[in-house]
């Protein structure tokens, strides 16, 4: 059938990428670090209150201008709208289900492995590597920041200095040792909001 005739569901597509761009376990929290909530928050708040009345006057501007099949302001406007609205629904989903946790608090046990945790261990090469676990929107390898739900941090989760873990990956079982225990502030960079003319 000619594709002309087809009516596309376009909603399907992007909750199929919504649930794929989400990877936390089903029914679980959002657990995130405080700094990481004010950084999805910051991120929301100007979408909303920025960028998008910014996009929407561009748009009603450019309807106004005739033609909207070969208006390329109108065009890429209501396309950048949808990308704007689909991000504030994600945005919007994990903060109503995240759980704040300060990892500089103090803890019952502070001598094992929870999120938040910054951990040194030697790998199975006998490299030492330093880890910090944090929330799944938090990531970020330069710094050594894991997600919880990562298999490093599974491994890792609930064992303390000394002990060895075992990590399951693709090429077999790798044996890690932990060195090292801290609960420390975790930096994560503010929200840069970037404008695209």
């Amino acid at each position: 059938m000619n594709k002309a005739f087809v009516k596309e569901n376009d909603d399907s597509e992007e909750l199929e990428e919504e649930v794929a761009a989400s990877p936390l376990p089903v029914g679980s929290k959002n657990y995130i670090t405080p700094l990481g909530y004010a950084r999805l928050m910051e991120e929301y708040q100007w979408l909303l209150n920025k960028e998008r009345p910014e996009v929407t006057a561009i748009v009603s501007w450019a309807a106004g201008n005739g033609d909207r099949s070969e208006n390329g302001d109108y065009i890429y406007g209501k396309r950048r709208l949808r990308e704007i609205d689909k991000r504030l629904r994600f945005l919007s989903k994990r903060l109503e289900i995240a759980e704040i946790i300060d990892p500089t608090l103090p803890r019952e046990d502070s001598t094992r492995i929870f999120f938040g945790a910054t951990v040194c261990y030697l790998d199975f090469t006998s490299q030492e590597k330093t880890v910090s676990i944090v929330g799944i929107d938090e990531i970020d390898p330069l710094r050594g920041y894991i997600s919880w739900i990562s298999p490093v941090a599974r491994a890792l989760i609930s064992a303390q200095e000394g002990d060895i873990v075992c990590l399951r990956t693709p090429t077999g079982v790798e044996k890690l040792e932990i060195l090292a225990v801290e609960y420390r502030p975790i930096e994560i960079p503010t929200f840069q909001a970037v404008t695209v003319k």
